[in-house]
């Protein structure tokens, strides 16, 4: 007997035919003599209608109160997959985050798990229960639901998984697994059997939709095997693991991240310590950064420009202002731009990657913006309007399209 941890995503319960085929799917795993868990997003565009109820109300509502209000969308979903198992007659019990043990620190909007405590999820499947928990929500110390952020379901599964030490946390969603791009968008996308966490993480991080980079993260922490697999089609799905068996394929994804702003701030002082004042300031405001250029300097000045997600963005700005040393200065922001990146393991030992990607993005008449490498991937920032063109020409110079 295993333990097995299942999630399903909001387009996999979006309506009551698809509650059932979920429910049909996870009671099929219950009769193989499995224990299972089984972790809902809201239905489909749930959460979306939720904020938009709470812009009609106030555009600037509390991050307590949003909280509050989105944490509700797994409530309904929770008790239907619950209904809908008991339905084809087996045992089921939903659980809300706080029931399930989800500790949580209290930044509201996108709290960290502290801790799972597992009794009550334990004590239903001693009953032999399918148990059915609310994803993407906890509990913080002063007993105020919190929610995880975008794709904290991924997480919330991951951390049930790597809590209660699963044999496997299955992640279904409306792909049959990671593929080296976008299938919906690229002809010559292909389905990988394995990859490893640092790949995943990378390609989560940069764009793809597939997994959250969070449940990466922690998989990759704790050890839990992750399985990709489709919640609509019976086929095999992509294992992420530590170490994959190698498909013999350099680069192993190409993805595509439009939540992107670029802040340039022009003349900034050439002066000692200038970058640390700057995104020192950032980093105490909560304020991620990824690509950064500082220009060479010119005479008393240089510029220096940075991307940062779209939600950021005021925040960033505002921050940036209340800096003495900028006092005057022009900062632009331009967030007409998309990031571009291929990742794979093994590129940092192979020369000539970038110059394989700069060729192809110049064949596709498209002009690079700004660059940033590291082991395992390359990015750049162009044009937003560019971002397919540019994702299919580096897939294609890559991984060629299969006659």
């Amino acid at each position: 007997m295993a333990l097995i941890v299942q999630k399903f995503g909001g387009s996999s319960v979006a309506n009551a035919e698809r509650v059932m085929n979920v429910a049909r799917i996870v009671t099929d795993t219950y009769k193989q003599g499995n224990d299972v868990v089984v972790v809902v997003s809201a239905q489909g565009d749930t959460t979306d209608d939720l904020i938009e109820k709470a812009n009609e109300i106030n555009p600037h509502a509390s991050k307590r109160e949003m909280d509050m209000l989105l944490a509700s969308g797994e409530q309904i979903s929770i008790s239907l997959l619950a209904m809908a198992i008991e339905k084809l007659g087996y045992p089921s019990c939903s659980l809300l985050g706080w029931q399930a043990g989800f500790s949580t620190n209290s930044v509201y909007g996108s709290a960290r798990i502290k801790k799972v405590s597992a009794e009550r999820i334990k004590m239903e499947i001693a009953k032999k229960n399918i148990v059915v928990v609310a994803g993407f929500q906890g509990l913080n110390k002063y007993d105020d639901i919190t929610t995880l952020g975008r794709g904290g379901s991924d997480t919330s599964a991951v951390a049930i998984a790597a809590a209660m030490h699963a044999d496997r946390c299955q992640i279904y969603t409306d792909v049959e697994g990671v593929y080296t791009a976008d299938p919906r968008k690229v002809k010559g996308a292909r389905k990988l059997s394995e990859i490893t966490y640092d790949e995943m993480l990378e390609l989560a991080t940069l764009g793809a939709q597939v997994l959250n980079n969070r449940s990466v993260e922690m998989a990759k922490k704790y050890n839990v095997k992750l399985e990709v697999l489709s919640s609509l089609v019976s086929a095999p799905g992509t294992i992420v693991k530590e170490v994959a068996s190698m498909e013999k394929m350099l680069v192993r994804g190409v993805t595509k991240d439009t939540d992107v702003a670029r802040i340039s701030i022009i003349g900034v002082p050439n002066v000692p310590g200038i970058a640390y004042k700057i995104f020192g300031k950032l980093a105490a405001k909560n304020v991620n950064v990824d690509i950064i250029l500082q220009s060479v300097g010119r005479g008393d000045t240089k510029d220096i420009a940075f991307t940062t997600t779209k939600a950021n963005v005021d925040a960033t700005i505002n921050t940036l202002r209340e800096l003495d040393l900028l006092s005057g200065l022009e900062i632009v922001c331009d967030e007409n731009v998309a990031k571009v990146s291929v990742v794979g393991a093994g590129m940092e030992s192979h020369p000539g990657i970038a110059a394989k990607m700069f060729e192809a993005l110049f064949e596709a008449d498209i002009n690079i913006q700004m660059i940033s490498t590291s082991e395992i991937k390359i990015s750049v920032l162009i044009d937003i309007e560019d971002g397919d063109k540019a994702v299919e020409a580096v897939h294609n110079a890559f991984i060629p399209v299969l006659n």
